[in-house]
């Protein structure tokens, strides 16, 4: 029987299949993810990045939740390496003026603190860097701590561009296991780019799900559907994208509305309802 909760990655880590994220939390973030992971939630995702992430209260909300007895093991923490262009340059979390393989080791490092962790599940490149070899430095100073164990799988983030995934896949010696991304109509919702993961056992995690799409919320399709179901819009979509291969990450505020994302893997869309969900994505 298929886990409804969790997958494995192509690189061996369990993952779950609905992931908090942090973004924009700002001093409400620690309080937060104990809520999210008192509600059932087991992954968060944040970012060595302070002006969108604060990665430090998501440890201090670690450190509330073991002492309830949850303890880190239970959990998947995902981080992301931001590169210079994504950084507040009056909060840069590493020494902007060395060599970049460093700053990815430094970032790690202020990840690893923050966290109050040893390791990390997944490692994140949050968007890709020009050129190709530069791109190829920042992923091998990843790569070195996938492999002595800081990090158990790598990813990219805000990568829309195909042919970038590929030329990074082929000259990858550790394959990227996930790719993030917006997901949303200005990009065809990256139906190419989802082919192409889905051909090569690379999970597709998706932000900004609902907000970007109120025209499929409000649709009488997904609306008829979510009647059908006895459930809300966002469940139906959140249940769809789920059920084709789709991690969605969630960064509700709302004790309801964690408990009815959580939810989702408690009914099962028929195949006429995924394909009319799917002719929406357009």
């Amino acid at each position: 029987m298929v886990d409804q909760k969790w997958l494995t990655t192509a690189a061996g880590v369990k993952m779950p299949r609905l992931i908090y994220g942090t973004a924009w939390k700002k001093e409400r973030t620690a309080d937060l993810v104990v809520k999210a992971i008192q509600a059932g939630f087991k992954g968060i995702d944040t970012a060595c990045q302070p002006k969108h992430y604060d990665e430090p209260l998501v440890g201090v909300a670690l450190r509330r939740l073991k002492d309830h007895g949850i303890e880190r093991e239970t959990l998947f923490l995902q981080t992301k390496f931001t590169s210079l262009a994504g950084q507040d340059p009056r909060q840069v979390p590493y020494d902007k003026n060395s060599p970049i393989e460093s700053q990815v080791t430094q970032s790690f490092e202020a990840s690893k603190k923050n966290l109050q962790t040893q390791y990390i599940d997944s490692l994140v490149l949050h968007s890709p860097i020009e050129p190709h070899g530069l791109l190829m430095k920042v992923w091998g100073a990843m790569e070195k701590i996938q492999q002595t164990g800081g990090a158990r799988q790598l990813g990219i983030s805000n990568c829309y561009n195909t042919e970038v995934i590929k030329r990074l896949y082929a000259d990858a010696t550790v394959k990227p296991a996930i790719v993030q991304n917006r997901f949303y109509q200005e990009t065809g919702y990256d139906a190419d780019l989802r082919k192409w993961c889905s051909d090569h056992g690379v999970i597709y995690q998706s932000f900004w799900t609902l907000t970007a799409n109120p025209h499929i919320l409000s649709s009488n399709t997904v609306r008829t559907i979510a009647r059908k179901y006895n459930r809300t819009e966002p469940q139906i979509f959140f249940r769809y994208l789920s059920q084709i291969g789709i991690v969605p990450l969630t960064g509700t505020c709302s004790r309801q509305h964690m408990r009815e994302d959580l939810s989702i893997f408690d009914f099962e869309l028929s195949s006429d309802d995924l394909e009319n969900t799917r002719r929406l994505l357009k």
